[in-house]
Parts: C-alpha cells; sequence; structure tokens
C-alpha cells in the first residue's frame, strides 16, 4: 500500500504558504486558479477506503472531507481526501502546509494565511467556511498531541 499521508515539498510551513502565493499568482484568473487547485487535489496520495468514515470525517464541510494522522519521530503526518474536486484541491494546500511538521510550527501556524491569499473570499460561504474547519481539525489534532 502507498503511505497515504502526505509529506513535505517545503522546509517549513511558512515556504509552503509562500510558494502557493507565488503559484496562486501565475494565473491570471480564479477560474486559472480553481482549475490548478483541483489539480493539486489529484496528485495526493490515495487515502484508504476504510478511513472514509464517520470517525475520520471533519464537520462543518458541505463536502465530505475525511482525515487522519500519524506521529513519526514528533512529526505529524496528515492525509486527507474529499467527495469533490475542488476541496480535495484545498486539503491538498492544507497538508501542503501542515503535514510533516511538528505540533508546534502546527500550531503556530494561523490559518489566517487562507484569507491572506485569497482563499476563503475566492470560494463560496459554505466551502469558505469548509476550508476552515478542516484548519481547524488539524490545528486541533496537533494541540491534542502538543498538550
Amino acid at each position: 500500500m502507498t503511505d497515504p499521508f502526505v509529506t513535505p515539498q517545503d522546509a517549513t510551513a511558512a515556504d509552503a504558504i509562500a510558494a502557493i502565493g507565488e503559484e496562486l499568482d501565475l494565473f491570471d484568473d480564479w477560474m486559472q486558479r480553481y482549475q490548478y487547485i483541483i489539480e493539486l487535489g489529484r496528485t495526493m496520495p490515495p487515502f484508504p477506503a476504510e478511513w472514509m468514515d464517520d470517525a475520520h470525517r471533519v464537520p462543518g464541510c458541505q463536502s465530505q472531507v475525511w482525515l487522519e494522522m500519524t506521529a513519526r519521530d514528533g512529526v505529524l503526518f496528515f492525509a486527507g481526501a474529499s467527495d469533490a474536486a475542488i476541496v480535495s484541491g484545498l486539503v491538498a494546500l492544507l497538508l501542503r502546509v501542515y503535514s510533516g511538521r511538528p505540533a508546534e510550527e502546527i500550531l503556530a501556524t494561523d490559518s489566517g494565511f487562507l484569507r491572506d491569499l485569497g482563499l476563503v473570499q475566492a470560494l463560496s460561504t459554505n466551502r469558505g467556511n469548509g476550508v476552515e474547519a478542516m484548519a481547524r481539525a488539524i490545528r486541533h489534532a496537533a494541540a491534542q498531541v502538543g498538550a
């Protein structure tokens, strides 16, 4: 089985946020950015079907979203999936920022970057609330481990 957990491609969460901002800036309009985000979702590692249950479901999302976390040598890794293409891409963005980081770094990385990048404002209210709910779930899991 392929490892379902996302490994970081950027050295820090701050680097990931900066890289995402630069990548989004390459596109002229939000339709192109949406397509880019959808493509990101298609690059996610396969999420095990047995985790697509209520125990892994993120409340507060319009679409179904599932997350799982594991700790390896003091670093938290996340796996995620959604039943909607755009939301899968948003999961991929969040995991690029948060997965493969120590709990302290996750907790120090406020989800305000979603607004700073214009993501929340460019989405429907329900989708914007959902992506913020995903970030809260990730940060909550990190707080449980870091406590």
